[in-house]
């Protein structure tokens, strides 16, 4: 029969004792903590770019568009800018496709072509300069109409309605100028000479798209020409 001496036996370590001792799980915690710190620091780190989403802007396409007219001095039709298009996202996929291989990386041509624009940039950044007053005013005189807002027109129409009026609309028309041709605008002989118009008998600081929206382009365009202060046909 064997014996123990109970006095001199030494209790096992516990599951949490042996845990704290090992080694892997110190450096399982240290590298969880340097993780929580850097996405803390850098929180922009972990949201992914959507790598397949292409944008195709207004600016790309007019640029398409004018490599073709100046290649072919026509501009394309939309069967070849469709293909002008399909052609664009391809080298698109492809270059990134290129870049997530590293491709771009070690590469002479690369390296060269970069460096060429880069001297490119430098070189228009350096003729930079600050331009002289007269040479605003010049330019500025040149190009006015890029910012001039367009003209607004005020007006008072009478409305005759071919539909009431027949044949006798245009002669009706005529009558009621020659009555109105030395009067103001506002005048009591206004009444009842003309018929209801859909909308209204008086626009005031109108643009040449708002008239030509309800009265027509020829409208428009004739208003500007007219005399103020009279009433015309």
């Amino acid at each position: 029969m064997n014996s123990c001496d109970l006095a001199s036996a030494k209790p096992a370590p516990s599951l949490l004792r042996r845990w704290r001792r090992e080694p892997l799980l110190h450096v399982l915690l240290i590298g969880a903590t340097l993780f929580v710190v850097y996405y803390a620091l850098n929180p922009r780190a972990g949201q992914r770019q959507d790598s397949n989403h292409i944008a195709i802007t207004a600016d790309d396409l007019a640029q398409i568009r004018l490599a073709w007219m100046a290649q072919w001095q026509r501009p394309p039709t939309p069967e070849e800018m469709r293909n002008l298009l399909d052609g664009k996202i391809r080298e698109e996929v492809l270059f990134r496709e290129a870049m997530a291989l590293g491709l771009d990386k070690d590469d002479t041509i690369v390296k060269r072509r970069l460096a060429q624009k880069m001297e490119f940039v430098m070189e228009d950044a350096s003729a930079l300069r600050e331009p002289a007053s007269d040479e605003l005013r010049r330019w500025f005189a040149q190009n006015a109409r890029r910012f001039a807002m367009p003209s607004l027109v005020t007006f008072r129409h009478l409305y005759f309605s071919p539909d009431r009026r027949g044949a006798h609309t245009r002669d009706d028309a005529a009558n009621a100028l020659n009555k109105l041709s030395s009067k103001p605008e506002e005048t009591p002989e206004l009444d009842g000479l003309s018929d209801r118009f859909m909308f209204q008998d008086f626009y005031a600081e109108g643009s040449p798209d708002q008239v030509a929206n309800i009265f027509g382009t020829s409208f428009a365009q004739a208003l500007p020409g007219l005399e103020p202060g009279k009433w015309q046909g």
